[in-house]
């Protein structure tokens, strides 16, 4: 099975706007809202959210808006500080 190729939501055929979600892309879409709605409960913006946790804000923008999966490393950091924010925080100021 191809990620890309296989729908998972096929476009509405009354709305010539709408397009076919892919099954990567909802797996895109999925990982940029664990990131939107993390950095909300820590009340940052991205700039903040980047500079805290050493990602590149560019690289964090791709990713909420579902363009560019992280690379499993990154998913892999998610998860920690989706667990241990204030430590991950102290350990990367210094």
């Amino acid at each position: 099975m191809n990620k890309e190729t296989t729908i998972a939501i096929p476009a509405d055929p009354n709305d010539p706007e709408d397009r076919d979600v892919s099954v990567a892309g909802l797996e895109r879409a999925h990982m940029g809202r664990r990131f939107r709605i993390l950095r909300h409960r820590l009340g940052m913006s991205q700039q903040e959210f980047a500079n805290a946790f050493g990602i590149p804000v560019a690289n964090l923008r791709q990713y909420e808006l579902a363009r560019h999966m992280p690379p499993p490393a990154v998913r892999a950091y998610l998860k920690v500080i989706e667990a241990e924010p204030e430590m991950v925080r102290r350990v990367m100021a210094g």
